[in-house]
């Protein structure tokens, strides 16, 4: 009789015993309190999982978690963690990464494990700053942002991590607020049970270089008016009475009221996280405030086939029809001297 093994972690467990060395208040220390919750939840054994980084602040990750973990270096993380997942499928990999480790120095290794669709759950911690260094500009850093590197303000266009992500056919994004760890929790858990690249984007509150970039998303009075978190199968409805939705205004999405104009909430769009065609995602993941509600949640989910997996079962065919079965074939192989 099979004995089948009960894990009641609790969040606890996946806690290292190392003292956390963030600034007091920095987003990132939520963003590790979801992740140890969501594993918790997972129900597989600690030993399965791995926590890969790269540079920066969201890097010293792996040294908070009692998992697993490689702090590689800048802008390696996709390239470690892929090798990870190629070399042994069943682990669940976690590659946490930043706006600048992703996007800039690591930009290549990203958009190539997403095309590649690697089994692997990538959390970009974006701040819009490099906060390691002490405040330079990112690839994510709004277009006129004052910093150390850009005193005038940039004259870059910002990355938008979601729009990369789509534009490298990426089957999986999702989006959270560090600061709302319940629903952090549910899209780690999402990424998780994806098959595939599942990037997960964070905004995340830098409190000494970027201070207050996402205040008018967390802001008590109006955030439930600016941002609507989406659910595969129900309507995007948002705002603090639940009284505006999103609809189609020919092929572009505009913001209605319920009640106004006609607009019922039949009118309203159910989201479809599983369209494989992209085109409403990508709408979606490019609204900006004022005029529309910033999506949060899971905003693409699609099903499709994974490179670990395809390598480890083309291993198996060539196995499977290969004449040569172990070390003592291959030295018994061609052409064949006995020396007396």
């Amino acid at each position: 009789m099979q004995t089948i093994e009960v894990l009641n972690y609790t969040a606890k467990d996946f806690k290292s015993d190392q003292e956390i060395r963030w600034c007091a208040g920095c987003g990132d220390i939520a963003i590790l309190n979801a992740v140890q919750k969501a594993m918790a939840e997972l129900g597989r054994k600690k030993e399965e999982f791995v926590v890969v980084s790269g540079i920066g602040c969201s890097s010293r990750f792996p040294y908070y978690m009692n998992t697993y973990g490689f702090h590689g270096i800048h802008g390696r993380a996709g390239a470690i963690a892929s090798g990870i997942k190629v070399a042994n499928p069943k682990l669940s990999v976690w590659q946490i990464t930043g706006d600048g480790d992703a996007l800039a120095i690591g930009g290549n290794h990203f958009i190539h494990e997403i095309r590649r669709n690697i089994d692997l759950n990538v959390l970009i911690f974006n701040n819009q700053i490099y906060g390691l260094t002490k405040g330079q500009f990112s690839p994510t850093s709004k277009y006129g942002q004052v910093t150390k590197t850009s005193p005038y303000g940039t004259v870059e266009a910002p990355f938008n991590p979601g729009e990369l992500t789509i534009g490298a056919r990426g089957s999986f994004f999702a989006r959270g607020l560090d600061m709302n760890v319940a629903l952090n929790v549910e899209l780690f858990k999402s990424a998780e049970a994806h098959r595939g690249t599942s990037v997960v984007e964070i905004l995340q509150n830098c409190v000494i270089f970027n201070d207050g970039t996402f205040n008018y998303l967390t802001d008590k009075e109006h955030r439930e008016d600016r941002i609507v978190v989406l659910e595969h199968g129900k309507p995007m409805i948002f705002g603090k009475e639940k009284n505006k939705g999103l609809i189609l205004n020919g092929f572009k999405l505009k913001v209605a009221e319920i009640g106004v104009d006609g607009v019922t909430e039949a009118d309203i769009l159910v989201h479809d996280a599983h369209e494989a065609d992209p085109s409403l995602h990508l709408a979606l993941i490019n609204m900006s405030f004022p005029e529309f509600p910033v999506a949060f949640g899971v905003i693409r989910a699609v099903a499709a086939n994974t490179y670990d997996a395809a390598v480890e079962n083309q291993i198996h065919n060539i196995q499977a029809k290969a004449k040569i079965k172990s070390l003592n074939d291959l030295m018994l192989s061609g052409d064949v001297w006995e020396v007396k």
